[in-house]
Protein backbone atom coordinates (compact mmCIF):
# COMPACT_ATOMS: atom_id res chain seq x y z
CA UNK A 1 0.00 0.00 0.00
CA UNK A 2 1.22 3.30 -0.98
CA UNK A 3 1.51 5.53 1.93
CA UNK A 4 0.74 9.33 2.03
CA UNK A 5 2.77 10.22 4.87
CA UNK A 6 2.84 13.91 4.65
CA UNK A 7 -0.41 14.45 2.77
CA UNK A 8 -2.43 15.09 6.34
CA UNK A 9 -1.46 18.37 8.01
CA UNK A 10 -2.60 22.18 8.95
CA UNK A 11 0.82 23.59 8.01
CA UNK A 12 0.70 26.96 5.96
CA UNK A 13 1.87 24.63 3.41
CA UNK A 14 -0.82 22.58 3.36
CA UNK A 15 -3.41 24.94 2.94
CA UNK A 16 -1.57 26.35 -0.03
CA UNK A 17 -3.78 25.84 -3.90
CA UNK A 18 -2.26 22.83 -4.97
CA UNK A 19 -1.69 24.44 -8.00
CA UNK A 20 0.48 26.80 -7.07
CA UNK A 21 2.16 24.58 -4.96
CA UNK A 22 3.16 22.23 -8.25
CA UNK A 23 4.66 25.25 -10.07
CA UNK A 24 6.61 26.30 -7.39
CA UNK A 25 8.17 23.00 -7.06
CA UNK A 26 8.23 22.73 -10.42
CA UNK A 27 9.96 25.99 -10.92
CA UNK A 28 12.40 25.31 -8.30
CA UNK A 29 13.62 22.03 -8.98
CA UNK A 30 14.28 23.63 -12.89
CA UNK A 31 16.27 26.60 -11.52
CA UNK A 32 18.55 24.00 -9.19
CA UNK A 33 18.88 21.66 -11.67
CA UNK A 34 19.99 24.04 -14.12
CA UNK A 35 22.45 25.83 -11.84
CA UNK A 36 25.93 24.66 -11.37
CA UNK A 37 27.66 27.46 -8.58
CA UNK A 38 28.24 25.99 -5.22
CA UNK A 39 26.57 29.14 -3.43
CA UNK A 40 22.98 28.60 -5.27
CA UNK A 41 22.62 25.24 -4.70
CA UNK A 42 23.73 25.53 -1.20
CA UNK A 43 20.88 28.07 -0.62
CA UNK A 44 18.33 25.72 -2.59
CA UNK A 45 18.89 23.26 -0.24
CA UNK A 46 18.50 25.54 2.75
CA UNK A 47 15.17 26.77 0.53
CA UNK A 48 14.04 23.29 0.61
CA UNK A 49 14.68 22.77 4.30
CA UNK A 50 13.13 25.94 5.36
CA UNK A 51 9.94 24.57 3.14
CA UNK A 52 10.09 21.53 5.24
CA UNK A 53 9.96 23.56 8.23
CA UNK A 54 6.78 25.66 7.43
CA UNK A 55 5.42 22.55 6.28
CA UNK A 56 5.83 20.69 9.86
CA UNK A 57 6.96 17.33 8.37
CA UNK A 58 8.84 14.43 10.83
CA UNK A 59 12.45 15.10 9.57
CA UNK A 60 12.92 11.45 10.27
CA UNK A 61 10.32 10.41 7.82
CA UNK A 62 12.18 13.10 5.45
CA UNK A 63 15.93 11.41 6.26
CA UNK A 64 14.07 8.44 5.58
CA UNK A 65 13.07 9.16 1.78
CA UNK A 66 16.15 10.75 1.26
CA UNK A 67 18.07 7.88 1.41
CA UNK A 68 16.30 6.44 -1.44
CA UNK A 69 18.87 8.28 -3.44
CA UNK A 70 21.90 8.20 -1.20
CA UNK A 71 23.13 4.57 -2.78
CA UNK A 72 23.38 6.12 -6.17
CA UNK A 73 25.00 9.60 -5.14
CA UNK A 74 27.49 7.05 -3.17
CA UNK A 75 27.96 5.45 -6.02
CA UNK A 76 28.85 8.73 -8.12
CA UNK A 77 30.98 9.58 -5.59
CA UNK A 78 33.05 6.16 -5.86
CA UNK A 79 32.87 6.71 -9.51
CA UNK A 80 33.43 10.41 -10.58
CA UNK A 81 35.98 12.18 -8.81
CA UNK A 82 38.26 8.67 -9.87
CA UNK A 83 37.67 9.14 -13.28
CA UNK A 84 37.42 12.62 -14.42
CA UNK A 85 40.46 14.49 -15.54
CA UNK A 86 41.76 17.58 -14.14
CA UNK A 87 43.75 19.03 -11.33
CA UNK A 88 44.68 15.98 -8.28
CA UNK A 89 42.46 17.64 -4.67
CA UNK A 90 43.88 14.62 -3.07
CA UNK A 91 44.98 11.12 -3.04
CA UNK A 92 44.57 8.13 -0.91
CA UNK A 93 46.95 5.34 -1.58
CA UNK A 94 46.77 4.96 -5.09
CA UNK A 95 43.46 6.57 -6.17
CA UNK A 96 43.47 10.03 -7.48
CA UNK A 97 40.15 12.32 -6.42
CA UNK A 98 40.31 15.19 -8.97
CA UNK A 99 39.13 18.96 -8.20
CA UNK A 100 36.73 18.62 -10.91
CA UNK A 101 35.30 15.34 -10.15
CA UNK A 102 34.55 15.85 -6.82
CA UNK A 103 33.11 18.97 -7.30
CA UNK A 104 30.94 17.88 -9.93
CA UNK A 105 29.88 14.86 -7.28
CA UNK A 106 29.48 17.66 -4.51
CA UNK A 107 26.72 19.71 -6.93
CA UNK A 108 24.58 16.26 -7.96
CA UNK A 109 24.41 15.74 -4.47
CA UNK A 110 23.07 19.14 -3.44
CA UNK A 111 20.62 19.17 -6.50
CA UNK A 112 19.26 15.32 -6.31
CA UNK A 113 18.67 16.15 -1.97
CA UNK A 114 17.10 19.65 -2.55
CA UNK A 115 15.09 18.97 -5.42
CA UNK A 116 13.48 15.76 -3.03
CA UNK A 117 13.15 17.60 -0.10
CA UNK A 118 11.29 20.21 -2.32
CA UNK A 119 8.76 17.89 -3.87
CA UNK A 120 8.29 16.29 -0.34
CA UNK A 121 7.76 19.61 1.12
CA UNK A 122 5.29 21.37 -1.97
CA UNK A 123 3.85 18.18 -3.30
CA UNK A 124 3.88 15.02 -1.07
CA UNK A 125 1.92 17.27 1.19
CA UNK A 126 -1.64 16.62 -0.83
CA UNK A 127 -2.69 13.28 -1.59
CA UNK A 128 -2.49 11.50 -5.13
CA UNK A 129 -5.95 12.14 -6.27
CA UNK A 130 -5.85 15.98 -5.73
CA UNK A 131 -2.55 16.19 -7.12
CA UNK A 132 -3.87 14.59 -10.08
CA UNK A 133 -7.39 16.49 -10.25
CA UNK A 134 -5.11 19.94 -10.01
CA UNK A 135 -2.71 18.28 -13.29
CA UNK A 136 -5.84 18.09 -14.94
CA UNK A 137 -7.08 21.92 -14.18
CA UNK A 138 -3.72 22.66 -14.93
CA UNK A 139 -3.92 22.02 -18.93
CA UNK A 140 -2.79 18.35 -18.36
CA UNK A 141 -4.35 15.32 -20.50
CA UNK A 142 -7.29 13.98 -19.00
CA UNK A 143 -6.56 10.49 -20.29
CA UNK A 144 -2.49 10.50 -18.23
CA UNK A 145 -4.52 12.24 -15.16
CA UNK A 146 -6.56 8.97 -15.55
CA UNK A 147 -4.07 6.69 -15.77
CA UNK A 148 -2.29 7.66 -12.84
CA UNK A 149 -5.00 7.85 -10.74
CA UNK A 150 -5.72 4.34 -11.53
CA UNK A 151 -2.42 3.18 -11.27
CA UNK A 152 -2.34 4.58 -7.76
CA UNK A 153 -5.00 3.13 -6.57
CA UNK A 154 -4.32 -0.55 -7.75
CA UNK A 155 -0.48 -0.63 -7.48
CA UNK A 156 -1.47 -1.61 -3.80
CA UNK A 157 -3.67 -4.47 -5.33
CA UNK A 158 -1.16 -5.97 -7.92
CA UNK A 159 1.19 -6.00 -4.67
CA UNK A 160 -1.18 -7.97 -2.92
CA UNK A 161 -1.92 -10.41 -5.04
CA UNK A 162 2.35 -10.75 -5.30
CA UNK A 163 2.35 -11.42 -1.53
CA UNK A 164 -0.50 -14.14 -2.05
CA UNK A 165 1.66 -15.71 -4.57
CA UNK A 166 4.55 -15.67 -2.43
CA UNK A 167 3.15 -16.93 0.89
CA UNK A 168 1.32 -20.05 -1.34
CA UNK A 169 5.42 -20.72 -2.70
CA UNK A 170 6.69 -20.58 0.78
CA UNK A 171 3.48 -22.50 2.68
CA UNK A 172 4.73 -25.76 -0.25
CA UNK A 173 8.33 -25.28 1.67
CA UNK A 174 9.79 -23.15 -1.88
CA UNK A 175 13.12 -21.87 -0.56
CA UNK A 176 14.48 -19.10 -3.01
CA UNK A 177 18.41 -20.04 -4.46
CA UNK A 178 20.69 -19.85 -7.31
CA UNK A 179 19.43 -22.42 -9.55
CA UNK A 180 16.94 -23.57 -11.98
CA UNK A 181 14.26 -24.55 -10.13
CA UNK A 182 14.10 -20.85 -8.44
CA UNK A 183 14.16 -19.40 -11.81
CA UNK A 184 11.20 -21.35 -13.24
CA UNK A 185 9.16 -20.96 -9.96
CA UNK A 186 9.84 -16.69 -10.46
CA UNK A 187 8.62 -16.84 -14.25
CA UNK A 188 5.63 -18.61 -13.12
CA UNK A 189 4.75 -16.11 -10.31
CA UNK A 190 5.52 -13.26 -12.52
CA UNK A 191 2.84 -14.98 -15.48
CA UNK A 192 0.37 -15.49 -12.48
CA UNK A 193 0.50 -12.15 -11.15
CA UNK A 194 0.01 -10.85 -15.09
CA UNK A 195 -2.65 -12.83 -15.85
CA UNK A 196 -4.19 -11.87 -12.16
CA UNK A 197 -3.65 -8.47 -12.81
CA UNK A 198 -5.75 -9.08 -16.37
CA UNK A 199 -8.82 -10.86 -14.52
CA UNK A 200 -8.65 -7.67 -11.94
CA UNK A 201 -8.85 -5.33 -14.50
CA UNK A 202 -11.57 -6.51 -16.54
CA UNK A 203 -13.49 -7.17 -13.43
CA UNK A 204 -12.67 -3.64 -12.53
CA UNK A 205 -13.41 -2.20 -16.12
CA UNK A 206 -16.95 -3.83 -15.89
CA UNK A 207 -17.76 -2.87 -12.53
CA UNK A 208 -17.29 0.55 -13.52
CA UNK A 209 -19.41 0.60 -16.81
CA UNK A 210 -21.88 -0.42 -14.62
CA UNK A 211 -21.66 2.28 -12.23
CA UNK A 212 -22.01 4.51 -15.01
CA UNK A 213 -18.38 5.72 -15.26
CA UNK A 214 -17.52 7.87 -18.20
CA UNK A 215 -13.88 8.27 -17.96
CA UNK A 216 -13.61 10.81 -15.78
CA UNK A 217 -12.86 10.73 -11.82
CA UNK A 218 -14.38 13.61 -9.68
CA UNK A 219 -12.82 15.60 -6.60
CA UNK A 220 -14.62 15.93 -3.51
CA UNK A 221 -12.47 18.77 -2.52
CA UNK A 222 -12.89 22.12 -4.39
CA UNK A 223 -10.03 24.75 -4.47
CA UNK A 224 -10.15 28.23 -4.33
CA UNK A 225 -7.49 30.78 -4.50
CA UNK A 226 -7.31 32.77 -1.38
CA UNK A 227 -5.04 35.69 -0.65
CA UNK A 228 -2.90 33.50 1.68
CA UNK A 229 -2.37 31.59 -1.97
CA UNK A 230 -0.82 34.63 -3.60
CA UNK A 231 1.38 35.62 -0.21
CA UNK A 232 2.49 32.17 -0.66
CA UNK A 233 3.48 32.33 -4.45
CA UNK A 234 5.04 36.15 -3.76
CA UNK A 235 7.82 34.19 -0.93
CA UNK A 236 8.19 31.53 -3.50
CA UNK A 237 8.70 33.72 -6.52
CA UNK A 238 11.07 35.87 -4.01
CA UNK A 239 13.00 32.32 -3.37
CA UNK A 240 13.52 31.58 -6.98
CA UNK A 241 14.89 35.35 -7.62
CA UNK A 242 17.13 34.57 -5.31
CA UNK A 243 18.51 31.58 -7.11
CA UNK A 244 18.52 33.07 -9.99
CA UNK A 245 20.24 35.89 -9.00
CA UNK A 246 22.95 34.02 -7.29
CA UNK A 247 23.82 31.73 -10.30
CA UNK A 248 23.44 34.45 -13.05
CA UNK A 249 23.54 37.59 -11.51
CA UNK A 250 26.80 38.53 -12.25
CA UNK A 251 26.36 37.79 -15.87
CA UNK A 252 23.65 40.54 -15.75
CA UNK A 253 25.10 43.39 -14.37
CA UNK A 254 28.12 42.59 -16.55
Amino acid sequence: MIQEEFAIGESCIHRLCPQFRIVGATLFSTVIALSDRLPTLITGLVIAILFVCLARLDSRKVFKKLTVIWGFLLLLWLIIPLTMPGQALFKLGPLTFTQPGVMLALGITLKANAILILFSALVATMSLAVLGHSLEKMGISAKLVLLLLLTYRYISVIEQEYQKLRRAAAIRSFRPGTNMHTYKTYAYLIGMLFVRAAERAQRVHQAMRCRGFNGKFYCLQEFSVAPRDWIGSMFMSLGIAVLLFLEWGGLIWK
